[in-house]
């Protein structure tokens, strides 16, 4: 078959992982089942915080994440993607213990919102202190000429709040008014759109939750997968 299998290193955190394989589902052009790419799906719910091992107080998530990788290899797929925004800070060094690319989820949500939002100047970002610290939205949407807004320290304290005590605990409906609240701040401070720079923050906002456009990376990864997947170039 001309197509690429798709694999999927999930687990951080697994709804996030399911929330992923339903977007790839729904992103396919398909009248049948066997209109679908195939993809594999390795949810190692085992890999330890990448937030807490960027800011220095846990174990490094490497090992773990080269086991999944390695175990998507062997199993057969063709190119990787990850639903943890965190996990980016470490997909550099994960890239060179594989064969296969991994589809950069930060890199192509900056050229998408460069594309949808030609004017745009600032976007607000709702993300881990692990992928705020790590500098990584920063410097790829500095690249497409957009300004990355941060919420204040303490209206950071929230956002990990949202994500860890809420939506990771199964609470979206407290987290997704916790994520709407800060949101609101960032808008007011001249965010033209606003980032899901966490694949939680990417279950509790919708389009239309809030007053500016809501860019949400994951959208934009399972779509770029099914392209990747359907394209006829292979091997």
């Amino acid at each position: 078959m001309s197509e690429k299998i798709i694999g999927i290193l999930g687990g951080m955190g697994p709804e996030a992982t399911a929330d992923l394989y339903l977007r790839i589902i729904k992103a396919t052009p398909a009248k049948r089942d066997r209109d679908h790419p195939r993809v594999i799906i390795y949810s190692n719910s085992k890999v330890p915080d990448r937030t807490a091992a960027i800011i220095g107080t846990g174990p490094s998530p490497m090992p773990e994440l080269i086991r999944a990788g390695k175990r998507l290899e062997e199993a057969g797929a063709d190119f990787i993607i990850i639903p943890c925004n965190t996990a980016h800070y470490f997909l550099d060094q994960l890239q060179r213990e594989l064969r296969v690319p991994i589809l950069n989820m930060i890199r192509l949500s900056a050229t998408k919102a460069r594309a949808t939002f030609p004017k745009a100047k600032r976007a607000g970002l709702l993300a881990t202190d692990g992928t705020i610290r790590s500098g990584l939205y920063e410097a790829a949407y500095r690249e497409a000429g957009i300004e990355i807004l941060e919420p204040t320290p303490e209206r950071q304290v929230d956002v990990m709040k949202a994500i860890y005590q809420c939506i990771k605990a199964g609470n979206l409906i407290d987290g997704g008014l916790l994520l709407r609240s800060v949101a609101n701040d960032l808008i007011a401070a001249g965010a033209e759109m606003i980032i899901c720079g966490c694949t939680e923050v990417s279950l509790v906002l919708r389009e239309g939750d809030l007053p500016v456009s809501i860019l949400d990376p994951l959208q934009v990864l399972a779509e770029a997968a099914v392209s990747e997947a359907l394209s006829k170039e292979h091997g």
